[in-house]
């Protein structure tokens, strides 16, 4: 599934360079994701996802990108849905943190599907998680 089709209510960029706090936060997230001398992905993608928005199940591509990706959600809680692909009643839902880190690699990647559920779907353990607007700072390993 190409990227962009998978997203619904969106804004993206790309930043190569960021302040010095900022730095110092990405820095820690590379630490905990990618193991000493990964190639990384230069740009660090910014997801911003509003309120109405949602990400619907698809498998990245490897040319876009390797087999680690880490992600800080920020603005909101939310749910994350991982889908095995030739299983569907293999599934697992996350919840996404406010300022939580996820970390996405090998089979969580190619084998299972991910998305970020409407708001109105939005619910973990049998409790409403109200999903407001969600940006997503992602870093990522390079395609192999």
């Amino acid at each position: 599934v190409g990227q962009r089709l998978a997203i619904h209510g969106y804004r993206e960029t790309e930043r190569v360079s960021w302040g010095a706090a900022c730095e110092e936060i990405l820095a820690r997230v590379r630490s905990a994701a990618f193991s000493e001398g990964s190639s990384l992905l230069g740009p660090v993608h910014v997801l911003d996802l509003d309120k109405a928005g949602y990400i619907k199940p698809h498998i990245d591509s490897v040319k876009f990108c390797g087999s680690t990706i880490a992600g800080l959600s920020l603005l909101s809680d939310s749910i994350m849905r991982l889908v095995k692909e030739d299983d569907s009643s293999e599934r697992l839902d996350l919840l996404l943190s406010r300022r939580s880190l996820y970390i996405l690699r090998d089979q969580a990647r190619y084998e299972y599907t991910h998305e970020i559920l409407k708001d109105e779907e939005s619910v973990f353990n049998g409790q409403k998680v109200p999903r407001q607007r969600r940006i997503s700072v992602i870093c990522r390993s390079l395609p192999e």
